[in-house]
């Protein structure tokens, strides 16, 4: 897969594809409500959630690819502040779509044997191994969202 390739499918699940389900995730989050973004179903993970740990991984990708540091934890990726306002829950969605859209230019501007090299560390593995895995790690949790959303909306 060339890094063209590998920037479209994060286009095509967070920003602008209709992909195998028709939809992605700025259409499934667009219209929610803070309410509805933090209404917890059953014991899932919000929506709300969901989108600040997307949001996290993303975040320390880009800083990974443009600064050379990887300072993420899995530990971290679910420790949201709550959200208190309607704005704040604006902002995590912008914040969100923002860096997906920064992280697509990223992946399009690498060379295609940029792919192949180190991510940060031999240890992490290569670069294509962190892009892919950050897509169907999107995936994921687009899925969950997807449901989350149609239960809420269904009550």
């Amino acid at each position: 897969m060339t890094p063209i390739q590998l920037a479209n499918r994060i286009q095509e699940v967070y920003l602008s594809g209709k992909w195998i389900a028709n939809t992605n995730i700025k259409e499934q989050i667009e219209e929610l409500t803070l309410a509805q973004a933090t209404k917890q179903v059953n014991r899932l993970n919000t929506i709300a959630l969901l989108v600040f740990h997307l949001n996290y991984y993303l975040e320390g990708l880009i800083a990974a690819l443009t600064e050379n540091k990887l300072e993420i934890r899995d530990k971290y990726s679910f420790l949201m502040d709550e959200l208190k306002t309607e704005e704040e829950w604006q902002n995590l969605k912008t914040k969100l779509l923002s860096n997906a859209d920064t992280f697509v230019s990223i992946i399009k501007n690498l060379e295609n044997n940029q792919l192949s090299a180190p991510f940060v560390e031999e240890k992490y593995g290569s670069t294509w191994q962190n892009i892919i895995g950050v897509v169907e790690h999107s995936y994921y949790h687009f899925g969950q969202i997807t449901i989350i959303r149609k239960m809420i909306l269904q009550q």
